[in-house]
């Protein structure tokens, strides 16, 4: 109907080419347009102004000799100003802008090892970006952007570059372990050294105390008990602790059998050397 009536329609986001005998005439915008048949004008096609994008996968082989998959999204779309360029200059621009992206991506990717591929994505999204540009603005497409969506080493690759990462991780958790223990072990070390230390303090100051005791013990008993010596005091201390250690021996529920003398005059004997020993120590000094 709107053929007979010399009248076309062209939807939003989209123009249209307008020839008259065969040969490009205007391109018109959205809207309701004339188009007198009759006098050789007619539509020669539709062009959209939409954003397009187009995913390219390219196989290329890295530095290190290592073959990837780079998936590359190529956003873009054809500019009103340049509709006539886009509309007869190119035939298939999809097929155009992947062959650009594989001579890029090509040449851009043998140039770096594997694991600088991952990290300098970006310099190869933005060279793709820039050689893009350049050809396609000729054509009348305007390249919005470039992006690298992914990189697939070989299957065997990737699993070797996991268990390095792995045996990575697992070298370094073997260090903090270690140092860990060896902390430990320190500590454990300063821990028993301080004990000790302070045991030996609480030893000393012990017979520090027993000799205190003694001493008030000898010389509270001689002013009480006029007559005795101090030789008499001491037996009679040796006495009384040795029946305490009897006691504690036969009193305990886990002590072996001990065979030490329990007569009256193994306490004499007792009482004998430790007097000699005192005295020989008198003497050296």
């Amino acid at each position: 109907m709107g053929n007979l009536l010399c009248c076309v329609k062209v939807d939003q986001s989209t123009v249209a080419v307008r020839e008259r005998f065969g040969k490009f005439d205007k391109v018109l915008e959205p809207g309701c347009h004339c188009l007198p048949w009759f006098l050789g004008s007619q539509l020669a096609g539709n062009l959209s102004l939409r954003l397009q994008q187009l995913d390219v996968r390219c196989e290329t082989k890295t530095k290190d000799n290592v073959f990837v998959n780079v998936v590359a999204s190529i956003q873009y779309r054809a500019l009103t100003e340049k509709a006539n360029d886009a509309f007869y200059k190119l035939t298939n621009p999809r097929t155009q802008i992947q062959a650009y992206v594989f001579d890029v991506i090509r040449a851009s990717v043998p140039k770096l090892n594997l694991d600088d591929v991952f990290e300098q994505k970006n310099d190869i999204a933005k060279a793709v970006e820039e050689e893009l540009e350049k050809a396609m603005s000729a054509y009348g497409y305007e390249i919005v952007q470039t992006l690298i969506v992914d990189i697939e080493p070989n299957e065997r690759v990737k699993k070797a570059m996991n268990e390095i990462n792995a045996a990575a991780r697992m070298r370094l958790a073997a260090n903090e372990k270690a140092e860990a223990e060896k902390i430990i072990q320190i500590k454990r070390a300063e821990g028993e050294a301080e004990s000790k230390y302070l045991s030996g303090l609480g030893i000393a100051r012990q017979r520090q105390a027993i000799v205190d005791g003694l001493r008030d013990s000898v010389l509270g008993f001689s002013e009480n008990v006029p007559g005795t010596t101090a030789r008499d005091i001491l037996d009679l201390v040796l006495i009384t602790q040795y029946f305490d250690t009897m006691k504690e021996i036969g009193a305990s529920s886990k002590s072996s059998s001990v065979f030490i003398p329990h007569g009256p005059g193994a306490v004499q004997d007792i009482a004998t050397q430790i007097r000699d020993g005192f005295l020989q120590a008198s003497s050296s000094h």
